[in-house]
């Protein structure tokens, strides 16, 4: 018999609650002097809301350059994943922030960061036909014929959103749909 007793999770009184929302916000926001006030004074870089999602993450997602170079400076953790498996890269991949992506790669975002259903950056690009950032991640050694867990590729992605830039980029390169 397990004499173990479920612990509750401890709850939060409603200045620290307002103190996060309020972090997190100025994420979002990109209000990025003040939080680089936050971060000298301890708040953690790697940081999560209930989603998982990290501050660069939203930082990234929400399209705020200088932000996220705070963030990746201050050590932030390029390749963590929000709860549904998404990572920044991913994500500015499908937002199309091309800047973003070449700063969380100089920080080592993995070109390969894949979601749970084995979608990745590059697959992100080719669908939301994202050009200059599908051939971003190219040049930085994305596997163009990667498969997601339907046996989806890059190519196969981009033909079924017509992705039609990103289509004639991956057919040029000899992938067939």
């Amino acid at each position: 018999m397990n004499a173990e007793t479920p612990t509750t999770p401890p709850t939060m009184d409603a200045e620290t609650l307002a103190f996060i929302q309020g972090l997190f916000a100025l994420v979002r926001e990109g209000d990025t002097q003040q939080l680089g006030a936050m971060l000298a004074h301890g708040v953690p870089v790697n940081f999560r809301n209930e989603k998982g999602d990290s501050l660069i993450m939203l930082a990234a997602y929400h399209g705020h350059l200088e932000t996220s170079r705070l963030l990746l400076e201050a050590g932030a953790d390029a390749n963590v994943p929000n709860d549904q498996g998404q990572t920044p890269l991913a994500g500015v991949a499908y937002k199309g922030y091309l800047e973003i992506a070449e700063l969380l790669l100089r920080h080592g975002a993995s070109v390969e960061g894949a979601s749970p259903d084995g979608k990745t950056p590059l697959m992100m690009a080719a669908m939301f036909n994202r050009l200059a950032i599908l051939e971003l991640l190219l040049r930085h050694g994305a596997r163009i014929d990667a498969a997601d867990s339907r046996g989806m590729r890059a190519v196969t992605l981009a033909k079924s959103m017509n992705a039609q830039d990103t289509l004639g980029k991956l057919v040029s390169l000899g992938q067939t749909p």
